[in-house]
């Protein structure tokens, strides 16, 4: 067994790496890459598209979505035929979304962002000050990697 992770390091460093431009689903992600023994930039690589809600779609938080990645390192099975792996596996996810909707309301990118359009410019925002006070995403990149952290403790 995993000797439990330091959760509130693992949330300060994915705000960090947040803050130092990656996407919300990088930065949950990298902040648990040495946990699963996974290369960091194959970790930013794997997740890179779900950021902005996958691809500035603004459909499932991108930090959300870097939880479900890491719940499948640790709650899946490669057996395609493994049907109790794949329950857990849903579980698991299903537990994360409403713990995070529990906190936030949704797990909804463009509702998170209170945005009326359905999906935005690919162009990503420059991080900005002004962008780091109109944009909330940093608390839910915590919140998302708290949650996460709590599930591989077996506290959540």
């Amino acid at each position: 067994m995993k000797e439990k992770v330091n959760i509130e390091e693992r949330v300060e460093r994915a705000v960090s790496l947040f803050k130092n431009g990656y996407n919300c689903s990088q930065s949950v992600v990298v902040a648990y890459a040495d946990y699963f023994g996974l290369d960091e930039t194959l970790a930013a690589r794997v997740s890179a598209s779900f950021g902005g809600g996958m691809g500035r779609l603004r459909e499932v938080c991108g930090a959300v979505s870097g939880s479900f990645m890491l719940a499948g390192l640790k709650y899946a099975s490669a057996d395609p035929a493994d049907k109790a792996a794949k329950t857990e596996n849903y579980t698991v996810v299903q537990e994360l979304a409403e713990k995070f909707r529990q906190h936030n309301g949704s797990i909804i990118c463009r509702e998170l962002l209170g945005l009326a359009q359905k999906k935005d410019d690919p162009v990503p925002s420059d991080r900005t000050p002004e962008y780091y006070k109109r944009r909330p995403c940093s608390e839910y990149v915590a919140i998302a990697a708290r949650v996460i952290g709590e599930k591989l403790n077996g506290e959540g």
